[in-house]
């Protein structure tokens, strides 16, 4: 084992409890035998913007306060965490509600993107103003060091501490934060990978916890979501545990973002920054 790996900080910060299930009977296909097994709940979020209805959302019910404000800044509903005035749930069960207050800025904004995707039908991202949303402009990072090899020694086994919903029912996909000395500090976890990476990114704006030098790692596929989400939080280094798409590499190069694949068996791949980049 590599003695310059740093610690983890197992889980310093709180995390999800395996309350966000439930046990469910089940019998084997090929005989009678009755067995029970634990099964990750998901439930619908509702989320209002000063009163108007934006998006509802299947999610795992832990840490929905983190979620909204992440799911703000990572859809680009806001540029700023200040921009929320106030954040109220509600409903119980497999129905709840999240009302938001935001910046009349950030709310004639969301209007106007509305409006402009009003009358589309079929896949619901038809039109040159639906690409544009898809595709939007976003700052390039001024660029980072890439982690010591050591950070990312035994990854996969230490990132355990902040799954205990992932270990007890499955289901799920993990985003966990390592800060600039290589520790990790603060996991989150839910049955999308977007909602688990919006819950760390809010969780991390919430408690103030300074992400310069920092990484995200996530458990799931990195598609171009992804990307976008950690670049508007202006987190600088991602290592996903699963392969990258080709446009999830072009954006992170594009956009200065350290991209990492770390394989099971192999070492970790950069993408990004290309090769010709790291001289």
């Amino acid at each position: 084992m590599n003695d310059k790996r740093p610690a983890c900080a197992a889980p310093a910060l709180e995390t999800p409890a395996p309350a966000a299930s439930q046990t469910y009977s089940y019998s084997n296909l090929e005989d009678t035998e009755s067995a029970s097994t634990a099964l990750a709940e998901e439930v619908a979020l509702a989320i209002a913007y000063n009163g108007i209805s934006q998006a509802v959302m299947l999610v795992t019910p832990t840490d929905l306060e983190d979620f909204v404000v992440g799911f703000s800044l990572g859809s680009g509903i806001i540029e700023d965490a200040n921009e929320i005035y106030d954040l109220q749930l509600s409903g119980s069960g497999s129905a709840q509600y999240a009302q938001v207050t935001i910046a009349n800025r950030a709310f004639w904004n969301l209007k106007q993107q509305r409006r402009q995707l009003a009358g589309t039908s079929g896949c619901g991202l038809c039109g040159v103003e639906a690409l544009e949303q898809a595709l939007p402009e976003l700052k390039v990072l001024s660029g980072a060091p890439l982690p010591p090899p050591e950070w990312l020694d035994g990854l996969r086994q230490r990132i355990g501490a902040f799954q205990p919903l992932g270990q007890y029912s499955g289901a799920v996909h993990a985003a966990v934060f390592m800060n600039d000395k290589g520790e990790l500090l603060l996991g989150r976890e839910d049955i999308g990978r977007h909602n688990a990476l919006d819950k760390l990114i809010g969780g991390l704006i919430r408690r103030n916890i300074p992400i310069s030098g920092g990484l995200a790692i996530v458990t799931s596929r990195c598609s171009l979501e992804l990307i976008q989400k950690v670049l508007r939080a202006g987190i600088q280094t991602l290592v996903s545990l699963s392969s990258p798409t080709s446009l999830a590499v072009q954006w992170a190069r594009r956009h200065n973002l350290n991209l990492i694949h770390l394989p099971q068996k192999n070492a970790p791949r950069v993408y990004s920054p290309a090769l010709e980049k790291q001289a």
